[in-house]
This record gives structure tokens, sequence and C-alpha cells, in this order.
């Protein structure tokens, strides 16, 4: 059986590179490392785990499917206050929820990033994982 240690990295498919460069680092935190020239492809980094910004030509379309997503873990101290800053840079909060006693538990709340990928900020509790 193979076993896998982790992941190496998370894609996201952008149409504007620069444009969801500046969303991630500049709205989520996360680090600029590096865009490859001719690559399509801006590197970043979301405390020690990697996304990779990939540019496709058109949006790969998920509307109404909220189980697809990417969840960005933040600290208890910082849930309240990222929600007000995203909203406070016009992006709409599109549900929160506090889930307990599943596999992946802790207050969370959604939105889409610039090109309608929904995005999840979670201040995770516990997560059954921990257990395996």
């Amino acid at each position: 059986m193979i076993r896998t240690r982790g992941l190496a990295h998370i894609s996201i498919p952008v149409t504007d590179l620069e444009r969801s460069r500046e969303f991630y680092t500049q709205r989520l935190g996360l680090k600029f490392l590096s865009a490859p020239p001719k690559s399509g492809m801006a590197f970043l980094d979301a405390a020690g785990d990697c996304v990779i910004l990939v540019k496709v030509d058109r949006p790969i379309s998920t509307a109404g499917v909220r189980a697809v997503h990417h969840a960005f873990m933040i600290g208890h101290d910082d849930y309240v206050a990222a929600m007000e800053e995203l909203r406070a840079n016009g992006v709409e909060i599109l549900s929160e929820e506090d889930r307990r006693g599943e596999n992946v538990n802790g207050p969370r709340f959604y939105f889409f990033d610039p090109d309608g990928n929904t995005l999840e900020l979670i201040d995770l509790t516990s997560y059954k994982g921990d257990k395996v």
C-alpha cells in the first residue's frame, strides 16, 4: 500500500495571475515565493504549505458546489478580525458555521476569490486524522 505523508501543494486555477497573487497575498496573508517566467504559475506559502496559482483561460466552474473549496487555517484570536477585514475590502461572506464532532471541526466561513473559487477560513479546533 502507498503511504502518503501529506500534501506537497494545492493548485488553484485563476484567470488573472497578478490579480489573484495580490488577493492571496494581500487579503489572506500568503507569502509570495516565485513566479517562474512563462510558467503561468505563482508559488505561494501558507504557513509552510505550498499553494500554486495556475493560469487558466476560463474559470473552472464549481458554482453551487460549496463542497469543492480550499480551506485555510487561521488562529482563534484572528477569526473575527479576518472576517471583518475581508468584508471591509469588498469580499462577501457566503456563509458561516461551527462544526463539532465531525472530521474537521471548528468555526469557519466561506467566500469567493476573484475567479469564483470557494475558499474557507477555519479556526481548526480538532481534526479526526490526528487520532489515526
